[in-house]
């Protein structure tokens, strides 16, 4: 079993940066398998891809967001880390991580989700 936990700031002020961490833990043979995901759900609207990193190493970023998003990943710690800068409200949210399969493209396992309000 797989599972997954993001962290970081709940309150993230307008034009700072956005910077999640999420941390997998369970069965490391079944996470080489997936794309290791962001996905955001701002309030009263649907899911929102933002991004996700490869076992490999690339990134493939959502156009809409791909100026001001970055995800690198620590393989030594087992996480993966969202960055989102010159955030605005509109980016208030909550975050998700997700592993997606490389071979279904379901999205397999997720985090709980994190609350993360953009505001002075």
């Amino acid at each position: 079993q797989v599972q997954l936990q993001e962290s970081g700031p709940g309150l993230v002020k307008p034009s700072q940066t956005l910077s999640l961490t999420c941390t997998v833990s369970g069965d490391s043979t079944t996470t080489l398998h997936y794309y290791w995901s962001w996905i955001r759900q701002p309030p009263g609207k649907g899911l929102e891809w933002i991004g996700f990193i490869a076992y490999s190493g690339s990134t493939y970023y959502s156009p809409s967001l791909k100026s001001r998003t970055s995800i690198s990943r620590d393989t030594s710690k087992n996480q993966f880390t969202l960055q989102l800068s010159s955030v605005t409200p509109e980016d208030t949210a909550v975050y998700y991580c997700a592993l997606r399969s490389w071979v279904t493209l379901r999205y397999d396992y997720w985090g709980q989700g994190t609350q993360v309000t953009v505001s002075t």
